[in-house]
């Protein structure tokens, strides 16, 4: 395969061989996790610190099914509405492993989980300034994407429809002006259902996508977990080769000089 259609993701002077990252939640349980994460190739998975035991090895624990030595963990802030609480997770999971590249999300309400993008604005400047490295969840708003980037963020990740549900991409045009506008990895979290959806967003030019529900809820998440692996891939292809210019006239596929 052609070297610069799989250029590599680089996220914080990082680098990853894929451009898909999954979540750890909703499984039936942390073995068909691990089995998803094989299936797709993804090398990094998000782990809500608040959710997840780390600590109690009583109970199973992530890391024996999902090496860290192998697999980066990216600590969130799922379960947060306020930059006291975010601030206050993620400054334990450096603690507990000393993770700095961390995911922050701060939500505003409990129905739709929209993000709370004032609360994640000061966050993301507070974090920067510790030291963090800081891939932030937010709205497809272009203006509140630049003020995060201005604001030390070293990833922005805009939601294609809420958490969870499974609609794709509602947005494309705010999607397309924020990777105009930026130059920081733009993964688009939140929202994809199908993996169809993962190939659009890599057309648009976007970096990666995170997917959790659209894996694990899936009927047969093994399967799924594929299919958005090579989704990635196929989308990723396609941005590099350049699409066509969309036209509302046809145009004949045989030359049309020389007809007998």
């Amino acid at each position: 395969m052609d070297k610069l259609t799989l250029k590599k993701l680089t996220i914080a002077n990082k680098t990853f061989n894929s451009r898909l990252i999954i979540g750890t939640g909703k499984y039936k349980n942390m073995n068909e996790c691990a089995k998803a994460l094989e299936y797709s190739g993804a090398k990094i998975v998000t782990v809500a610190v608040r959710r997840v035991n780390i600590l109690d090895k009583k109970k199973p624990l992530l890391m024996d099914y999902i090496d860290p030595k192998k697999i980066t963990y990216l600590p969130n802030t799922a379960g947060c509405f306020n930059s006291k609480e975010a601030l206050r997770t993620l400054r334990l999971a450096r603690e507990i492993g000393g993770w700095k590249l961390v995911k922050l999300e701060v939500l505003g309400d409990k129905k739709n989980l929209f993000p709370e993008m004032i609360e994640t604005l000061n966050s993301t400047e507070i974090l920067a300034k510790e030291g963090f490295k800081v891939m932030v969840y937010c709205n497809d708003d272009p203006l509140m994407a630049k003020r995060l980037e201005n604001s030390g963020a070293c990833a922005i990740m805009p939601l294609a429809a809420p958490i969870g549900s499974g609609l794709g991409i509602l947005n494309k045009v705010n999607i397309s002006i924020i990777r105009k506008q930026t130059k920081l990895p733009l993964i688009i979290d939140a929202g994809l259902g199908q993996a169809s959806d993962a190939a659009i967003a890599m057309e648009l030019g976007c970096d990666g996508v995170l997917v959790n529900t659209a894996i694990a809820k899936a009927k047969k998440p093994l399967e799924m977990a594929l299919a958005f692996k090579n989704a990635v891939i196929a989308g990723r292809q396609s941005y590099v080769a350049g699409r066509i210019k969309k036209s509302i006239l046809g145009s004949p596929s045989s030359p049309s000089k020389g007809i007998i």
